[in-house]
């Protein structure tokens, strides 16, 4: 193993790894967003929020991720939706994410005590009041371990932004390669970067989880 070459490398492996955890982090608040707004479509009285929410959820998580962000940036200039590298990554990571993380959040509170939105409503909450305001809480300490999942996923899968040109921690890798011919090396300082990043999103989960559990 060419320790001189890793060393040389590092810095901008950190460089690039940070740039995963940027994507990753907006692509999950941007997924959790669309998300929240999937799952009151789901539970909507309204029929054509439903089939709407319905049909989102079956195309995103029905076709590749990489097709999606090609769609966004590739295809977005079509209709005059020109998108940088870094946002139109964001933007396909969290839309695709969303529809994951919906159906997280959904089986979360489909698992809440029905008795709960019978009170709420008795009293006069409205269903949109009761879900934000009841439901939604109470499924939290449900919802933290299945959105890690979801989160463990995403920083996996941003490696796809590599295609459309973002120079994250496999654009990194790759361009080291193709100027070093030494992957060994490469892909086992970008794998060891990717493992800190999902083991530290393991260690920010199970903090969560121990702490609504001593609640």
């Amino acid at each position: 193993m060419d320790l001189t070459l890793i060393q040389r490398t590092l810095p901008f492996f950190l460089e690039a790894a940070w740039i995963t955890v940027q994507i990753s982090v907006l692509a999950l608040l941007l997924g959790f967003l669309v998300a929240i707004v999937l799952v009151a479509g789901r539970l909507s009285t309204v029929f054509v929020f439903r089939c709407l929410a319905r049909l989102y959820v079956s195309v995103f998580r029905g076709t590749p991720c990489l097709v999606q962000l090609f769609i966004i940036y590739f295809g977005g200039p079509q209709i005059g939706l020109e998108l940088e590298p870094f946002a139109a990554g964001v933007i396909g990571l969290g839309l695709n994410i969303a529809a994951y993380m919906a159906e997280s959040i959904r089986g979360a509170i489909a698992n809440v005590d029905p008795g709960q939105e019978e009170a709420a409503r008795s009293i006069g909450f409205s269903k949109g009041q009761t879900l934000w305001l009841v439901t939604l809480p109470q499924t939290a300490k449900l919802m933290i371990r299945p959105l890690g999942v979801n989160a463990v996923a995403l920083i996996k899968g941003s490696a796809l932004v590599s295609t459309i040109s973002v120079v994250e921690l496999s654009y990194t890798a790759q361009r080291f390669i193709s100027s070093t011919y030494k992957p060994f090396e490469i892909f086992t300082v970008s794998a060891l970067l990717y493992i800190a990043m999902v083991y530290s999103v393991r260690f920010i989960v199970d903090y969560l989880d121990n702490r609504f559990a001593a609640r």
